[in-house]
């Protein structure tokens, strides 16, 4: 059964992929695609090509950013390449893989809107 909440949140997402579509150009295929983008942007370095392990370092990089907003990461400042690194600062809840989903959905979303002014 699909509650008001999730209706809502969905119709949340798909307005921010639309948006992410009018910015890149390029719909985005999936959640690891829009943290992607999210770890491009917080590395502040541009959009150049990135090694597979430098990718999972972006998502990395997205999730504990979009985390930070809900007080779950904090930033402990970035190494000698620029690349930020972050501490957990409190527990996450336990959640299946879907209600983790819609966590970092709520956070990327309050992102867009708090850091990007969307």
């Amino acid at each position: 059964m699909v509650f008001k909440k999730d209706l809502s949140l969905q119709k949340e997402w798909v307005e921010l992929l639309y948006k992410l579509k009018e910015a890149t150009g390029k719909r985005p295929a999936d959640l690891n695609a829009v943290l992607f983008l999210i770890g491009v942007q917080e590395l502040g370095k541009g959009n150049r090509t990135f090694s597979k392990e430098e990718k999972q370092d972006l998502i990395h990089i997205a999730i504990c950013k979009v985390l930070s907003l809900a007080g779950y990461y904090e930033l402990n400042g970035t190494d000698q390449d620029g690349w930020p690194h972050w501490t957990s600062i409190k527990k996450l809840p336990k959640f299946d893989l879907i209600e983790q989903e819609k966590l970092l959905k709520i956070q990327i979303i309050q992102y867009f809107r708090e850091e990007i002014g969307w």
